[in-house]
């Protein structure tokens, strides 16, 4: 009895391949061997670097929460004090957000925050 192949799912598991290695520079993504190695290393940077993402953007949003409390004489740490201490529920992506497109409220925020 002949062996079986199943060429139906053989060819759509290298076509999904394909698929994803669509728009590599040569042989990267029309040969299956060589795609297969890139498009698992793509998949590998994808995962690590959206773990990275959120850690930059934090970072971007406490130096521009940072800016912008040193600009209304204090600093980050003694706002994130003072906002904890009143029970104030902002997170830093709204703080930095607010420092960057509503400066006004921003600076009520501080004076709440630093007012005993």
């Amino acid at each position: 009895m002949p062996r079986s192949q199943n060429k139906v799912a053989s060819h759509r598991r290298r076509k999904k391949i394909l698929g994803k290695a669509k728009g590599y520079w040569g042989a990267r993504s029309k040969v299956y061997t060589v795609a297969k190695h890139h498009v698992e290393k793509a998949l590998t940077h994808a995962y690590r670097h959206r773990k990275t993402k959120k850690r930059e953007y934090r970072t971007l949003w406490i130096a521009r929460i940072n800016a912008a409390a040193r600009l209304n004489g204090t600093t980050y740490s003694r706002l994130m004090a003072g906002l904890e201490k009143k029970q104030v529920l902002i997170n830093r992506k709204v703080l930095a957000d607010l420092a960057v497109n509503n400066p006004a409220a921003f600076s009520e925020v501080v004076k709440f925050a630093s007012a005993s």
